[in-house]
């Protein structure tokens, strides 16, 4: 903290143990300014003080893909942020044709990560050299990478656009999600069993949520999606058939063999699931608001090639929603609605307004 107070560009990255805890947790920070990089370990420090910096509005923060970031220091500690650049966001509206960071740090400076970091368990200590290596390359380069970005930025023209951009980063709240029974409908192949097949299927989802936040594993680390829809479809009534018929791993089957099976008996005598529509009233969207959606998405997709860079750099498909069910009339509601910003509304307001028009 003496080291940083004062500086007025740092960079940050975080490293989280997502893919080995159901409750996922901010595992590592690294904090990078000219001539220091710091590795952080948040498991032993109190890191309650970095709050001075992140908020510090005179302190310009450095993230590639910011998101995520953001959002779990704001779970994990209650940060508040300010003045943030991004620079994956930065590449995205410069229309680079790689925006990772792996491929950035390759391309320009010929450095080369460890793609098998990327998967290892970072609340697991202690953390060997090649791990601390991988965190620290993650903030090293950033802030060259962000001098680099903001020249050109500017000179096409894009500099507003993008820190319009970044001003609505600070604003991401995290929010947290309870588990919903009714997920497994968006389990893939769910949709081709059979309605006695989905009410198997219904209560092995609940057992592997029960089961992995008992163990504080991430649920697809007790058995995959893949797994489910095989019990379900194939409904064993032995662990040998589980292992026979539904393919599932000696392991998985020695672990959980009894539960999986109290799961499917208690699935073939539950009342068969419906699905919940969560549309209008009469189960299908506006038909104005869909026109109009569509029409904006074909819009987006001419106006993102011309430009150089993805759809959703130019509006993204919520965005689009919001206008589609709010239909302003002029730009002054197009602003007021909320879903754009200013510069947006200048660059894009009068073409929508034109296509909402030819419409009605």
């Amino acid at each position: 903290m003496e080291a940083a107070r004062g500086e007025p560009i740092i960079a940050v990255d975080t490293e989280s143990n997502s893919l080995f805890a159901y409750y996922p947790r901010i595992c590592l920070i690294q904090i990078s300014f000219p001539g220091a990089d710091y590795v952080i370990d948040p498991l032993v420090v109190d890191v309650d003080p970095l709050d001075e910096i992140f908020a510090d509005p005179a302190c310009q923060k450095i993230f590639h893909a910011a998101e995520n970031d953001i959002l779990g220091l704001k779970r994990d500690f209650g940060f508040s942020f300010t003045n943030i650049f991004d620079t994956m966001m930065a590449a995205r509206i410069l229309g680079w044709q790689h925006a990772g960071l792996a491929a950035i740090l390759e391309n320009l400076y010929g450095v080369t990560l460890n793609k098998k970091m990327q998967r290892t368990n970072w609340g697991k200590r202690p953390l060997d050299a090649q791990q601390l290596s991988y965190a620290q390359l993650d903030t090293v380069f950033l802030l060259d990478l962000k001098e680099k970005q903001e020249v050109e930025l500017r000179q096409r023209g894009r500099f507003e656009e993008a820190q319009e951009s970044f001003d609505r980063l600070p604003d991401l709240e995290y929010q947290s999600k309870d588990f919903d029974p009714d997920g497994f409908w968006s389990v893939p192949g769910a949709r081709d069993l059979s309605p006695k097949e989905l009410a198997v299927l219904r209560e092995l989802y609940i057992f592997r949520d029960q089961q992995a936040s008992h163990e504080d594993r991430p649920p697809f680390k007790i058995f995959d999606n893949r797994a489910m829809i095989r019990v379900a479809s194939t409904q064993p009534n032995t662990q040998s058939e589980l292992d026979k018929k539904a393919r599932l791993a000696p392991s998985i089957v020695r672990r959980y063999g009894p539960d999986i099976l109290n799961a499917v008996n208690r699935g073939k005598n539950a009342p068969l699931p419906v699905f919940k529509r969560t549309r209008n009233s009469n189960g299908r969207p506006d038909p104005k608001v869909s026109t109009r959606y569509n029409a904006l998405r074909k819009w987006r997709t001419s106006r993102a090639h011309e430009r150089g860079v993805d759809p959703d750099v130019v509006l993204t498909n919520d965005q689009l929603m919001v206008i589609a069910r709010e239909r302003p009339g002029n730009l002054q509601e197009l602003a007021a609605i909320g879903a754009i910003g200013t510069w947006k509304v200048q660059e894009y307001g009068t073409d929508i307004l034109a296509l909402l028009d030819r419409m009605d």
